[in-house]
């Protein structure tokens, strides 16, 4: 059986479903991340083995192993040595140094990397916010924490018009998407380009929502964050309100998705649920939804 070495030290995150787990560790002088991923089991979600969904269990490693974005511009991957064996896949990539970069630097690059001609492997994912929703749907029919806030009005505007609005995200100009740019999968810059980790949700999306994504955890506002996403984006691919759409919708329903998860994780505990609100667990997502209700009040005509 597959085990971790005693001197690794185990990082957090890797809670994905497939994820095993993710270490530190050194190869003579050189640090490295040590990540292993493992198949479905029998009872685990079919989605883990559909290579098109979102959450297909071995898309990092396929992305790393033909190399399909060493040398994209704007965002790239460092290489790395994929092992397989019969219970998993190992990937052992450099270790990379935080450069504490912008969210203005990550916008940039995600916009040149909207540009670049990827091919599209059957492993890439290929409707990555639909697949979200269509969890959330099945596991908690909704949104049914955040029915019981003051929000409760907007999250049930905004999930009863989902399908409307992942079909105008459809409509949309698809480009390559990351699919999770956050500063922890982005830590790292190459001269002109910026390194990024947890490849397992790249694929095709719509125009912005990387940029959607992005603008859920930086300092910087959204204006100026399009502004430097569509500095970078090649001309002719999408216009302004192509990109403002994408953005915008990707980052509502996420973060709208996020925050019920928060919620639900401290609902069980003692106490109202408003009493939660200001929870360590909580607070960071309920504000990151605060700073999108403008975007929330565009995208209900409110």
């Amino acid at each position: 059986m597959w085990q971790p070495e005693p001197d690794w030290l185990a990082l957090p995150g890797g809670t994905g479903p497939s994820t095993v787990g993710v270490w530190r560790a050194a190869e003579g002088d050189r640090p490295v991340v040590i990540k292993r991923v493992a198949p479905p089991a029998p009872g685990d979600p079919v989605e883990l083995a559909d290579p098109a969904h979102a959450a297909y269990w071995r898309r990092e490693a396929d992305v790393l192993l033909t190399g399909l974005v060493t040398a994209t511009p704007g965002l790239r991957s460092l290489p790395a040595a994929v092992e397989e064996d019969a219970e998993g896949v190992t990937i052992v990539r450099e270790w990379v140094e935080d450069a504490s970069l912008s969210g203005l630097f990550v916008a940039h690059a995600l916009g040149r990397f909207a540009g670049c001609d990827l091919p599209r492997p059957q492993f890439l994912a290929r409707d990555l916010l639909r697949d979200r929703l269509a969890r959330t749907a099945r596991t908690a029919g909704g949104w049914p924490t955040l029915a019981r806030t003051s929000a409760a009005d907007v999250a049930s505007a905004l999930w009863a018009r989902r399908e409307e609005f992942l079909d105008r995200l459809d409509a949309l100009p698809p480009v390559p998407q990351h699919g999770d740019p956050t500063h922890q999968n982005v830590p790292g810059r190459l001269g002109d380009e910026a390194l990024a980790v947890d490849w397992g949700t790249l694929g095709h999306g719509p125009v912005g929502g990387d940029l959607g994504y992005l603008a859920l955890g930086t300092r910087e506002e959204f204006d100026p964050l399009l502004e430097a996403y569509l500095m970078g984006l090649p001309d002719g691919v999408a216009h302004l309100d192509d990109v403002l759409l994408g953005a915008r919708v990707t980052a509502v329903y996420t973060a709208m998705s996020r925050a019920e998860w928060a919620l639900a994780r401290v609902d069980g505990s003692d106490g109202p649920l408003e009493s939660k609100f200001r929870h360590p667990a909580v607070a960071p997502y309920l504000r990151s939804l605060q700073r999108l209700f403008p975007h929330v009040e565009a995208l209900l005509g409110w």
